[in-house]
């Protein structure tokens, strides 16, 4: 069971309404299904939006942000939590262990940044928490388009492989990402074989 997501995403609203649109969408599947959202505490962009209709239709919130862009991603005051780090690296520690999984939607080189890292753990063995590429107006298939070439060229080696749950609608984030985690067998979650990075 999903109880809190980890989604990472823009601070600005990207170029395409379909963006934005999907983040409203989410925010409320996300409230009505009772899944606490767990982001990167900024009011501005596609985060902005995501937090504000979860928070719009009920739901929970806990923002998690460094000391020094507090000023300039304008905090989410009407959360129900937020969380200043120290810096970036304890941030991404806190939502880690906050998440019982993450979802990318579009965004910038920190959302890239962050759902990489995830990926990385994941291919090097240290959780087992599933990871959505949410792929609205085909945002990521550049980004796939980039694995598929690691691959042919050796660089993602059999074995290394990291199966991201992808869809391309919001409706499919939570059945997806809960079938990902079913799959994960229970004695290894029971055990914490998920680990704590």
């Amino acid at each position: 069971m999903i109880r809190t997501l980890c989604v990472y995403c823009g601070s600005g609203p990207g170029a395409n309404p379909a963006f934005a649109e999907a983040a409203r969408k989410f925010g409320k599947i996300l409230a009505e299904n009772r899944v606490g959202l767990v982001y990167g505490g900024g009011s501005l962009g596609l985060m902005g939006t995501l937090a504000a209709s979860v928070l719009d239709h009920g739901g929970r919130v806990t923002g998690v942000i460094p000391e020094f862009l507090t000023g300039r991603e304008h905090v989410m005051a009407r959360a129900q939590e937020i969380i200043v780090t120290r810096d970036m690296h304890e941030r991404k520690r806190i939502m880690f262990d906050r998440a019982d999984a993450f979802a990318a939607l579009p965004g910038g080189i920190g959302t890239l940044e962050e759902l990489v890292e995830q990926i990385t753990w994941a291919q090097l063995g240290r959780h087992r928490k599933p990871i959505a590429i949410v792929n609205i107006g085909k945002f990521w298939d550049p980004l796939l388009a980039l694995f598929e070439h690691m691959r042919t060229l050796g660089f993602i080696r059999p074995g290394l492989d990291v199966e991201c749950v992808m869809v391309d609608k919001v409706e499919h984030i939570l059945p997806k990402l809960a079938a990902a985690l079913r799959a994960v067998p229970e004695e290894e979650r029971a055990a914490g074989a998920v680990e704590r990075m």
